[in-house]
């Protein structure tokens, strides 16, 4: 395979700001082919290649290879198994699904087309996380993970020139608020540094500063099969210009420290504390870029994708369930002041058709 064709399925802003750039300067990559419904959308890619509105025309477009799927959450089973049938290897965002019955189809679609379906969980290549993971070892026994991932994100948030058009709070598309969306990436993390995925999850949301009808906070507590606690706070509800994120690993030998790192660019500080505080220098590279390269080099059959999707579907399976449970547990004991919390976040247990997969 000379270059692997990739085609965008889903032409947002993540898409334009984050994956367009970083395709672009892969090699052995190049973008052959758009999708989305909406062609204005696809009209904001500055790329010189087909665009098409029919999923099934951008399908058959020449020199195709892989396609990275970047629609709402719950059009996400929609596209992939469309995609996969269609032999094409699909790196999906995360979260894998809305929900556990579509994520399972997904991981089964892929499976049964002899497909590569990877989850574009972009913070596992931070450089930053990467050079964290090579000192997990120095930090002795590790006792516990801490992630601050947080943000702004009002209701009319919208930065790609839809107005009034933030899916990421709309809960038929997204199947959830800042938890579905941000957790995700500390779950999958906490995995990639310890080498040891959590095992048990419980979960706290919180609807206190934001005006829509889906969490704007979660706290979750989590436990790994050799006994590291972890600890994710994500939020919708702290503004940008305050302190927001923050890694933490914690063992008996030393402490390392990752401010802003958590994030589509490659920036932040990495810190080991053992006890004396001392700067650990990382590449530069974007962790888009990363993720991009060693997708195409899987697809190329260069190098193997070191992250089986049934990996990813069982975190994605623990963590809905704990945000079910949440869910249902604030609306039993929603306290004065307090605006209850939908308890259909996401039913990891309750079959079901799909849900409509309505992207722009």
């Amino acid at each position: 395979m000379s270059a692997v064709g990739w085609g965008i399925a889903g032409c947002g802003w993540v898409a334009r700001d984050h994956a367009l750039p970083a395709l672009a300067g892969t090699p052995g990559a190049r973008v052959v082919a758009l999708h989305d419904r909406d062609p204005q959308a696809m009209a904001r890619l500055d790329v010189d290649v087909p665009r098409c509105t029919d999923l099934d025309a951008f399908l058959r477009i020449p020199g195709l290879d892989a396609v990275y799927v970047a629609v709402p959450n719950a059009a996400h089973r929609e596209v992939v198994e469309v995609v996969a049938a269609a032999g094409k290897a699909v790196l999906c965002e995360k979260p894998l699904a809305a929900d556990v019955a579509d994520a399972r189809a997904m991981v089964t679609a892929a499976r049964e087309a002899g497909v590569l379906l990877g989850t574009a969980y972009d913070q596992r290549w931070h450089p930053a996380h990467v050079r964290l993971r090579e000192l997990v070892p120095d930090l002795g026994t590790v006792t516990a993970l801490r992630i601050v991932y947080c943000c702004w994100l009002p209701a009319d948030w919208t930065p790609d020139g839809r107005p009034h058009d933030n899916w990421r709070v709309d809960r038929a598309r997204a199947g959830g608020g800042a938890a579905i969306d941000l957790a995700p990436h500390g779950l999958d993390l906490a995995g990639v540094l310890l080498g040891e995925d959590v095992v048990e999850l419980h979960a706290l949301l919180q609807r206190r500063v934001q005006d829509y009808p889906v969490d704007d906070g979660a706290l979750l507590a989590g436990r790994t099969a050799g006994g590291v606690l972890v600890d994710l706070h994500v939020a919708f509800n702290t503004p940008d210009a305050l302190p927001r994120r923050r890694l933490e690993v914690v063992g008996t030998r030393g402490t390392a420290v990752a401010v802003d790192t958590m994030g589509q660019t490659a920036g932040g500080s990495l810190t080991l504390h053992r006890p004396e505080p001392v700067d650990v220098p990382f590449a530069g590279d974007s962790p888009f870029a990363a993720q991009f390269a060693a997708f195409t080099a899987a697809v190329a059959g260069h190098a193997p994708w070191p992250y089986d999707a049934a990996r990813d579907l069982a975190l994605h399976r623990l963590l809905v369930e704990a945000l079910d449970t949440a869910a249902h547990r604030a609306a039993d004991t929603t306290s004065p002041g307090a605006r209850a919390l939908p308890t259909h976040v996401g039913r990891a247990r309750v079959p079901g058709g799909r849900p409509p997969g309505r992207y722009p």
